[in-house]
C-alpha cells in the first residue's frame, strides 16, 4: 500500500489483537497490534505523559509493510487505573516498554513518538539500544527545568489569553506557585474539582499546540474525559518530579544510540516544545536528520507535521535509514 502524494493518512484500520498487560498488583497497560504481523515492527510512544495512543496514530504506518504496535502508558487513557501516579516513573515506563516488546516477541522495533513520547523514546533507547532499529521523533521535549518553567509561565508571551484562562481562576494567594495550586486540586478529595482542574490544564495545552488556533478543535479535544484526566494528573506529577530524569542525561547519553538512524521533525513555531531542544539533540547525534516544518506548531494534527512524519516512515520502510537530501526531494511536505 502507498501513501497519497501528499503523504496523508492511510485508510482506517482496526487492531488484529489487543489486551491489557499486567505489570504489577496495581498497574495494567493497554496495547494493540495491527497491520502486517510479519512486517517491520514499529511502536508509537504517545505524549502527555497521560495522553494515550489515539486510534488515528495507526494510520501513520503502511499496514502492508509495518507491524504496528500502540500502547497506553501507566495511568493513561485505557490503562488501569486511570491517572494513577503511585509507582509511575520514567524508569518504570522504560521497563514497561521492554516488557511489552518481550511479550509480543519483537526482536527490534522502530521507535516513533512525539512530545513527551520523544523523552520516553530517548530514555528507552539509551537503556535498551539493542532493541531499537531507529527513531522518528516529533516535537522534541527533554524534560529540563527550563522547558517545564516555560510551559508553566513562559508560554504566556505567545498565548496570553490561554495562559490567563489557565491561571485566572486560581486564588491570588496561590498564584505565586501555579503548579502547587493545580496539584492541590488535581489530587484532592473532590472528584469534580479534580476533573475541572484537569480540563483547565488540558485546554491550556491544546490551546497552545496549534500554529493556527482553532477553538472548535480545542473544545472537541477537551470532551475526551479519560485523556483529559490522565494528562492533567500525570503532567503535573511528572513536572513536580522533573520528569524523573537527571539534568542533561538524555543529551549526555546520546552516544548509546548515536549509531542508530534518527529523523527529528520539529514545528518551526512549536511553543510547547520550542525548537532549541530538537537542535540540541541534532547537534549531539552524529548523522541525525533534522527537518523543521516552517508553518507548524506542536500538534501532530497539523498538515505539515503529519505529512512529514508519514513521509519519513514511508522512506524508512524502503531504505532502513534516513537521508536529508533524499527525504527533501521525495515528495511534498
Amino acid at each position: 500500500m502507498d501513501a497519497t502524494p501528499e503523504f496523508d493518512f492511510f485508510p482506517p484500520l482496526e487492531p488484529r489483537r489487543s489486551g491489557l498487560l499486567r505489570l504489577d498488583d496495581l498497574h495494567e497497560i493497554y496495547w494493540e497490534e495491527c497491520g502486517n504481523p510479519d512486517g517491520i515492527p514499529v511502536v508509537y510512544v504517545h505524549g502527555g505523559p497521560g495522553g494515550g495512543s489515539s486510534p488515528d496514530k495507526r494510520r501513520w504506518y503502511d499496514p502492508d509493510a509495518y507491524r504496528i504496535i500502540l500502547f497506553d502508558q501507566r495511568g493513561a487513557f485505557r490503562a488501569k487505573p486511570l491517572g494513577e501516579v503511585e509507582r509511575n516513573t520514567t524508569q518504570l515506563l522504560v521497563e514497561d516498554m521492554e516488557a511489552l516488546r518481550k511479550m509480543l516477541d519483537v526482536d527490534k522495533w522502530l521507535v516513533t513518538g512525539g512530545s513527551w513520547g520523544t523523552t520516553l523514546s530517548l530514555a528507552y533507547g539509551q537503556t535498551y539500544p539493542d532493541a531499537c532499529l531507529g527513531f522518528v521523533l516529533r516535537g522534541i521535549f527533554l524534560g529540563s527545568p527550563d522547558e517545564i518553567d516555560w510551559f508553566m509561565r513562559g508560554m504566556r508571551r505567545f498565548f496570553p489569553k490561554a495562559h490567563d484562562d489557565f491561571i485566572g481562576w486560581i486564588p491570588q494567594a496561590e498564584k505565586h506557585d501555579i503548579l502547587t495550586a493545580y496539584e492541590k486540586r488535581l489530587f484532592g478529595k473532590d472528584a469534580d474539582a479534580r476533573m475541572d482542574a484537569a480540563r483547565r490544564w488540558f485546554k491550556y495545552t491544546e490551546s497552545c499546540s496549534l500554529l493556527r488556533h482553532d477553538p472548535d478543535l480545542v473544545e472537541e479535544a477537551v470532551k475526551n474525559d479519560p485523556v483529559v484526566y490522565g494528562t492533567g494528573r500525570l503532567d503535573a506529577f511528572y513536572f513536580r518530579n522533573s520528569m524523573f530524569l537527571e539534568p542533561g542525561k538524555l543529551i549526555r547519553d546520546i552516544g548509546r544510540i548515536s549509531h542508530l538512524p534518527v529523523m527529528i521533525i520539529q514545528g518551526g513555531h512549536d511553543v510547547i516544545a520550542p525548537p532549541a531542544a530538537a537542535y540540541a539533540i541534532h547537534r549531539a547525534w552524529p548523522g541525525s536528520v533534522l527537518h523543521v516544518v516552517a508553518d507548524a506548531g506542536h500538534s501532530p494534527s497539523e498538515p505539515g507535521i503529519r505529512s512529514k512524519v508519514i513521509q519519513t516512515i514511508e522512506y524508512y520502510k524502503r531504505n532502513k535509514r534516513f537521508d536529508a537530501a533524499a527525504l527533501q526531494a521525495s515528495g511534498p511536505v
